[in-house]
């Protein structure tokens, strides 16, 4: 073989790898994480479940060619779902979605299953802001779809005036398929006697509205939820300090550290590497460790692989890793 043809396969080597873009190694292929099923007993009490973990454009990703997407589209038994939480109070009868991604149709369908309740519509909808993985299953609710009638759906006054002014969704409202409620950060929202919900203004990537996290109290526990933010030290607030007071926080997890994305700035898609996270963190007792439950994963994040070593670190120091239908009582 001459020494051109060497150093052109190199090349193309070189160019394959940088655009695939994840993160992981052939040895060490990206698994789906488990599918837990339906506990046979559910909380009497309102309880949280996880009915997805994924970053906004979903896993496999569109044009994602590498080892962590490859073997995905092929496999028909993937189940991987954009982040999402439900929210089901068995004692009023009423549940709740928080996000209305792409992957809604599914995910109510779970939310369904686990309240027992005869509507496939929540009582609900809770918005974090309008990137298309927390808001465009919205969707879904029109006359193509559903057409649902005065589904409500609470969003920050940005969020609420993004979705009046703008198509598609301004027809939704006009329809009466959803019932827009705005919400204000740091406001308590009433759901029922145990049960209350109240927005968190965090800093993030406001194109179109603002974006919140969410506090939601139960009886007895109290979870935190946010599924997208900049950086930790951005926030006004102390991350560290609402871990000691909740019970379970849902945690922005997108990327497992700085050199994962290889075509992309990331300085331009900020969000709080895992490594960072646990750091920071790390100062925290073990009961409060265990709080921390990481979501919202990048197609790339090589913790969605359950046999590599950055998933078995974030376990061996104490955190935990969100999976699809985990039940946490409030």
């Amino acid at each position: 073989m001459s020494n051109y043809t060497l150093i052109r396969s190199f090349l193309i080597a070189l160019v394959l790898i940088i655009m695939n873009g994840c993160d992981q190694p052939r040895e060490a292929e990206s698994v789906s994480m488990p599918v837990g099923e339906t506990p046979q007993v559910l909380p009497d009490d309102p309880f949280i479940v996880v009915l997805g973990t994924i970053q906004d454009a979903g896993s496999p990703q569109i044009g994602c060619n590498a080892a962590c997407c490859r073997d995905l589209f092929a496999d028909p038994d993937v189940e991987r779902m954009r982040t999402s939480l439900g929210l089901i109070d068995p004692n009023s009868g009423r549940s709740y979605l928080f996000e209305a991604t792409p992957d809604i149709g599914s995910q109510l369908h779970l939310l369904q299953k686990y309240s027992k309740l005869r509507s496939p519509l929540p009582d609900g909808i809770f918005l974090t802001h309008a990137h298309i993985g927390h808001y465009s299953g919205l969707q879904f609710l029109g006359k193509e779809a559903i057409n649902a009638t005065e589904t409500r759906v609470y969003g920050m006054p940005r969020m609420i005036q993004y979705l009046n002014n703008n198509g598609p969704w301004e027809q939704l409202v006009t329809n009466n398929n959803i019932q827009l409620q705005p919400i204000l950060s740091d406001s308590t929202l009433i759901l029922s006697q145990n049960l209350t919900v109240t927005p968190l203004l965090v800093p993030h990537r406001d194109e179109y509205s603002e974006t919140v996290g969410y506090m939601i109290s139960g009886p007895e526990k109290t979870a935190l939820f946010i599924p997208d933010i900049d950086k930790w030290d951005r926030w006004e607030r102390s991350i560290v300090d609402l871990i000691k007071e909740v019970d379970i926080a849902f945690l922005d997890a997108t990327f497992y550290h700085g050199d994962e994305i290889q075509v992309r700035d990331i300085s331009q898609i900020p969000h709080p590497f895992i490594e960072e996270s646990m750091e920071l963190f790390k100062g925290l007792s073990a009961e409060d460790k265990s709080k921390v439950n990481f979501i919202h994963f990048n197609h790339t994040n090589p913790v969605l692989n359950l046999n590599s070593i950055q998933y078995q670190t974030v376990l061996g120091n104490g955190f935990s890793i969100a999976q699809l239908n985990d039940v946490t009582p409030l």
